[in-house]
């Protein structure tokens, strides 16, 4: 599961996520919750490439309503293509969602340690995700996004059972490509190499999602690189 992230660079991110498509100023965000606004990137009818904010956590189209979208903030990439909330989303409306790390909490003695896991010296990168556009009465429409995560890789197995999956630059192209088949689309949604990620032991000031600063993402100890251990 991720259950929060960060998007702490934007005017690095987006511009290297959409390329030559818009990319709209969006504020650093450093603990992005469920059910908040978060930016993502989609490929138009025209194929170019744009940056958008919608609410985390996928409302499928055919819901009776918006409540729904709590229970979707992640989608197992096993299953994604029979699951009634998300198989047409992962047909037509595929998207990467901008970040550079992500937080997950690790059972310890007397409670739980969050970490902060990144790439290493914190990149850039996008999770593949999966959208869809909700319309309710009166007209009102919600566009939201829920996250695809895998087996957890070495440096993830000792603090979580799943993690997001991170698409390569080159796995990008394809997932936001309209005529991708099924199977090209599952061989990118593997875990991320584990050498190419670092660890960071963080305070559980970040355990709370009103807090939304650079202080969330603020280390206790060096990184360990490519393992904890």
């Amino acid at each position: 599961m991720c259950g929060r992230y960060t998007v702490s660079n934007p005017g690095e991110i987006l511009p290297e996520l959409v390329g030559g498509g818009d990319s709209p100023e969006i504020a650093a965000r450093f603990n992005v919750a469920p059910t908040q606004l978060a930016p993502v990137v989609i490929a138009g009818e025209d194929g170019v490439r744009r940056a958008v904010e919608m609410r985390w956590g996928l409302v499928p189209y055919w819901a009776e309503g918006p409540e729904i979208g709590s229970r979707m903030i992640n989608a197992r990439s096993e299953t994604v293509a029979e699951k009634a909330a998300f198989r047409d989303s992962f047909r037509r409306r595929r998207c990467l969602v901008a970040a550079d790390g992500f937080y997950e909490w690790q059972k310890v003695a007397g409670g739980k340690q969050p970490f902060l896991l990144r790439l290493t010296g914190g990149a850039p990168f996008g999770f593949a995700g999966l959208w869809d556009r909700w319309r309710g009465p009166r007209g009102r429409i919600l566009e939201s996004f829920t996250i695809l995560t895998t087996t957890p890789n070495e440096l993830v197995a000792p603090i979580h059972d799943r993690m997001p999956v991170i698409l390569a630059p080159e796995g990008r192209d394809l997932w936001l490509d309209e005529a991708a088949s099924g199977e090209a689309l599952q061989g990118v949604l593997g875990p991320y190499a584990a050498a190419a990620m670092e660890a960071i032991a963080v305070s559980d000031y970040v355990s709370n999602p009103a807090h939304d600063s650079l202080r969330c993402m603020q280390p206790l100890l060096p990184p360990a690189q490519g393992t904890l251990f």
